[in-house]
């Protein structure tokens, strides 16, 4: 992957030497620092990290109807030398124009690429890879290689994906907070004898019909989602010291989301069908599993400038104690405020339970501008309850308080 990232910067590189007509530099500078209250359960993690991350992008105008982007990331990490890394988030050409009555664009290289439309999990969404090291929740991803055609018109919105290369999941190393309980090699195994080259594909149709926006899609590939391998095979005890090593199966995944706008509420819903992945048992198994949300927004607060949202979500998979994923059966309900002032002020309350585990997590988020390029996030994400059946049950005593100042350029 590496080479791949690095062919791509310099094809963009060249091109910005070629003769672009014109330039932006934007991008954002981070400093970070983490407080885990409760003393570590592994030897080697600290109760305290700081960090620092740089993600410029850089887009360029090359000819009337072609333009590049780039997007580098770099973090620092000081405990943990897995979340120490560097990725191309974004290094495409895209090229667009009309074909009769509809619109059409083509991008080549390295892109992020967001279906779905719950605020919990996107069951939909199998496109790019997560970068499970920058954070267990908000979802970050790898920058996936692709040839990425969409054509567009009255009628709506039709995509097709190649994509030639899968990116392995990040995870936190051995001194890493929030790890499983048993290490996880950086190497991986396939279904595939061509391991991480098999050409993938994944298409999506959208569109919007009166008060719904809709996307059926499709995807066929090396899954994003590891099952894992035992070494030694034979481990069988709890106190093994034994590792886990990432297994992609290939799947055949169908989608599909939607959202329905009545007034001040918001009907979510996504669906899929999957075949070819395992289950806890290690046996392979077609399931399908869906997430139902309502969301209602309440504007001018008590009169105030302030805007509150709350959204309660339900995700469901049906193959119950087998689902080897950790979105099995978990309710979240949330509350998002945003204060409308000259600071762009917002906070955020939510409680994910896990309704097959004893499991409750508390998360609190608050948002606000300290000057014109400085911002000031604070987060806090606390288990209340905890459950050893949960798959992520060893992770469970790291709760964490962060903060986090930006500078945006």
């Amino acid at each position: 992957m590496r080479r791949v990232g690095a062919v791509a910067a310099l094809a963009l590189l060249f091109a910005v030497g070629a003769g672009a007509q014109s330039f932006d530099l934007s991008g954002d500078l981070s400093l970070q620092g983490r407080w885990y209250p409760r003393s570590p359960a592994f030897p080697g993690q600290r109760s305290t990290t700081a960090g620092v991350v740089v993600e410029p992008t850089l887009y360029g105008d090359i000819a009337p109807n072609a333009s590049f982007t780039l997007t580098p990331l770099y973090r620092y990490d000081s405990a943990d030398s897995r979340r120490t890394h560097a990725d191309l988030r974004e290094a495409y050409f895209l090229m667009y124009g009309d074909w009769g009555d509809s619109a059409w664009e083509l991008r080549l290289g390295l892109d992020r690429v967001f279906w779905g439309v719950a605020e919990l999990h996107n069951l939909v969404d199998v496109v790019n890879q997560l970068d499970l090291v920058e954070h267990p929740r908000n979802r970050p991803k790898l920058g996936q290689p692709m040839t990425h055609l969409t054509v567009s018109g009255d009628w709506g919105v039709a995509e097709a994906f190649l994509l030639p290369y899968h990116r392995k999941r990040t995870f936190p190393g051995r001194g890493g907070r929030l790890r499983s309980g048993h290490a996880i090699d950086k190497s991986a195994a396939y279904e595939s004898g061509a391991e991480e080259r098999h050409v993938d594909f994944a298409a999506r149709y959208s569109n919007v019909v009166g008060l719904l926006d809709f996307g059926l899609s499709a995807f066929g590939g090396t899954s994003r989602e590891p099952a894992f391998l035992v070494d030694p095979p034979t481990a069988l005890l709890p106190t093994t010291d034994l590792s886990l090593t990432p297994y992609y199966e290939q799947i055949r995944q169908f989608g599909v989301d939607a959202q329905l706008t009545t007034g001040p509420w918001l009907i979510k819903t996504e669906a899929i069908h999957r075949a070819g992945a395992s289950n806890l048992l290690g046996q392979e198994e077609d399931y399908q599993a869906f997430i139902f949300g309502l969301e209602r927004s309440l504007h001018g607060l008590f009169g105030s400038p302030a805007d509150l949202t709350v959204l309660g979500e339900w995700l469901y998979d049906d193959r119950g104690r087998r689902a080897a994923s950790i979105w099995a059966n978990d309710l979240f309900i949330a509350a998002f405020l945003a204060l409308n002032d000259v600071r762009s002020t917002e906070a955020a309350v939510g409680i994910l339970a896990d309704l097959r585990h004893d499991v409750r997590s508390l998360n609190l988020e608050l948002k606000s501008r300290i000057s014109q390029n400085w911002t000031m996030r604070l987060e806090a994400i606390v288990t209340l309850q905890s459950d050893p059946r949960d798959l992520t049950y060893a992770g469970r005593r790291d709760s964490f308080v962060g903060v986090d100042f930006t500078y945006s350029f």
